[in-house]
Parts: structure tokens; C-alpha cells; sequence
């Protein structure tokens, strides 16, 4: 039997049984101090069998219109109280077929059914978001890998064809080709992983993050001629170590690279505020478009206006993930021009309750 078969007999049989219950309190209770006499004084006084069969009929009338009652109205109520369940049931239906794009988006008070269906519903945000991600780092992987797989097979053709190759030549310009393919997955699985907020939260010291970030990139801000200055106050964030020196890497490079000539400069430094940290990375260079600085934090995108060397071919991930970074850590990532030419990129972090 189906669900609102079961709660209609059920609800029927408590109805029926009330009846019962009932009528048998009448016949107990009242019945007992009826007279089983009969005429008294010349005068007819109902005695307890004449009510008996009085009262028979009409009880066993009343018992089944309880009974049809209690059906009907157990299958209405049942209806009301399954249709919640009726609705998950057909965007399941919906989902299983392929579509994530549906919602139940229950109205109505907050009761069980209605937990259930926002429970529901975020759990589809979720699927549906984890299914984007995987799409876009599908076609992002198949279109930045493209090009450097088509890049190996003709360099592999034109060999085989030359007689007088440069095995040498060949094998560093493979290498290099396929350098840059490591990093492009790399970093298309950092990107994934902060997106899907898979890292367990840790408290980071965010000031040391930067200034471990410029230690390491010193001998890169060497060659270019650059000069870091970094500082600022103490302050915690909550989020993943592993992924927040990843975020203050790639702002710090990026500021380093992208200085037009010998004797720019990059400034990191930290600023405490009120329930939040934030760590601002600028830099000296061209100034830079707009709708240029719109578009940096999307995937594979290079600004172009920003100089290119042979330190930053890139991938065209650096802000894209340090964004996403931010985001995962409940942040902000914002990029505004600087004045006198380069950019300054601000991260807002919640602070470590």
C-alpha cells in the first residue's frame, strides 16, 4: 500500500474507533442505571432493552457515516500532507534525468516538510555547482592544453621529416612545451580546489604569508630591478595555509612581472580593521584600461596593456584563482588602478574569531 493509502486507514480507524469508544461510554455509564422494568403505574417508561433497540440502528448509521467520513476525509488530509513529498519527489524525478536546474522551492510554513525541501534545494545548489565547476575546468583544461599538444605533434612531425634535426634543440623546446602544460593543470586544480571550498580551516597569520611571499620571490624582483617593501599590522584570518600563501604568491609575482622597466616597486602590506584583514599588493607600471582591470580576474586572461617577459608567460590563472582564493575564504578580491600608472589589488578577509 502506498503511503496515503496507510494514512487514510489509519486515520479511518482512529475516527472509527473514537465512535467506538464512545458509544460504549454511553452504554456503560448511562445505560447501567436505566430500570429493565417495564410499564410503572399504568404509565410506559422505556426500560434499558427498549432503548437498546432504540439506540442500535442509529448507532450502526452513525458508525458508518464515521467510517465513510474518516476515508474521505483521511485521503484529503493525506493528500494535503504527502503533496510537500509529491513535489521533492518530481524534481528528483527531474534531476535524475539529467536536470539540475530545478528547485522545490516549498512555500509555507517552516515545518519538517519545509526543512526537508530547503534542504533539498541546497543540496542541488551545491550538485549544480560542483557540475559547473567541473564543466568549466573541462573546457578550460581541453582549450589552454590544446595548444601546447598541437605545438608538441608539429615540432614531432617536422623532425621526423628533417634529416638534419637538432635533437637537442628538439628535446629543450619539448621540454619547455610540456613545462607549461604542468603548470596549466596545476593551476586548473588549484582553481578547482578553492572553488569547491575543499580545505580544512586553519588560523594563518596573514603578515607572515606576505612577508614569507616576498622572501621568496627576492631573487625574481632582483632581476627585474624591482624593490618590495613590505609590513603592516598582525592580524589572523580562518582558511587553508596551503591556499593563502597561494593567493599572496601569485599577487606578489604578478606585481613584480608586470613593472615596465628596472626601478619600479612593490608595496605588500597588511592593514587590521574592524572584524576583518586586509592585504593590498600595488605595484609601478602602465597605466592600465578599465575595462582591462574588469576583465583580469577571469580565467585566462592577460591584461593586455601589461608587459610581457620571459618570467610571466603565464597562464592567465594568477588573479583568476588568488579571486577565487579570496571567495572560498568568504573574501573579496578588488583591482583598481593606480595612480601614476600599475595596479593595486586588495583582499578582504574575515578575521580568526
Amino acid at each position: 500500500m502506498s503511503a496515503r493509502v496507510k494514512l487514510t486507514l489509519s486515520y479511518a480507524a482512529v475516527v472509527v474507533a473514537s465512535g467506538v469508544l464512545l458509544l460504549a461510554a454511553v452504554a456503560v455509564f448511562l445505560l447501567r442505571y436505566v430500570p429493565t422494568g417495564g410499564i410503572i403505574a399504568d404509565v410506559f417508561v422505556p426500560n434499558r432493552d427498549d432503548l437498546i433497540r432504540a439506540f442500535v440502528p442509529s448507532a450502526a448509521f452513525v458508525m458508518i457515516v464515521l467510517l465513510v467520513v474518516g476515508i474521505a476525509g483521511g485521503w484529503w488530509l493525506a493528500g494535503r500532507m504527502l503533496a510537500p513529498l509529491d513535489r521533492i519527489g518530481a524534481v528528483a524525478a527531474a534531476v535524475a534525468q539529467g536536470s539540475l536546474s530545478h528547485r522545490v522551492a516549498l512555500e509555507g510554513p517552516g515545518d519538517e516538510f519545509r526543512d526537508l525541501a530547503d534542504v533539498f534545494d541546497s543540496m542541488l545548489d551545491r550538485l549544480e555547482a560542483d557540475a559547473a565547476e567541473q564543466q568549466r575546468f573541462a573546457a578550460n583544461a581541453s582549450h589552454e592544453l590544446r595548444t601546447p599538444l598541437a605545438i608538441s605533434q608539429t615540432m614531432l612531425e617536422v623532425a621526423r621529416t628533417d634529416p638534419e634535426r637538432d635533437v637537442d634543440a628538439l628535446i629543450d623546446r619539448l621540454q619547455q612545451v610540456n613545462s607549461r602544460a604542468i603548470e596549466v593543470t596545476e593551476a586548473l586544480l588549484v582553481l578547482s580546489r578553492a572553488e569547491r571550498r575543499a580545505f580544512a580551516r586553519e588560523t594563518v597569520e596573514l603578515s607572515l604569508l606576505s612577508e614569507e611571499a616576498v622572501e621568496t620571490l627576492a631573487p625574481l624582483a632582483d632581476r627585474h630591478g624591482v624593490t618590495i617593501d613590505v609590513g603592516g599590522d598582525a592580524g589572523t584570518v580562518a582558511g587553508s595555509p596551503a591556499l593563502l600563501q597561494q593567493l599572496v604568491m601569485n599577487l606578489v609575482h604578478n606585481a613584480i612581472v608586470h613593472n615596465v622597466a628596472a626601478g619600479g616597486m612593490v608595496a605588500a602590506r597588511t592593514h587590521a580593521r574592524p572584524g576583518a584583514m586586509a592585504l593590498v599588493v600595488e605595484n609601478t607600471g602602465p597605466p592600465l584600461n578599465p575595462d582591462t582591470i574588469a576583465t583580469l580576474t577571469e580565467p585566462f586572461q592577460r591584461g593586455a596593456d601589461r608587459a610581457r617577459t620571459d618570467d610571466h608567460v603565464g597562464v592567465g590563472l594568477g588573479l583568476a584563482i588568488a579571486s577565487r582564493i579570496a571567495e572560498a575564504h568568504d573574501g573579496a578580491l578588488v583591482l583598481s588602478p593606480r595612480t601614476g600608472g600599475g595596479l593595486v589589488v586588495t583582499v578582504w578577509l574575515p578575521r580568526a574569531v
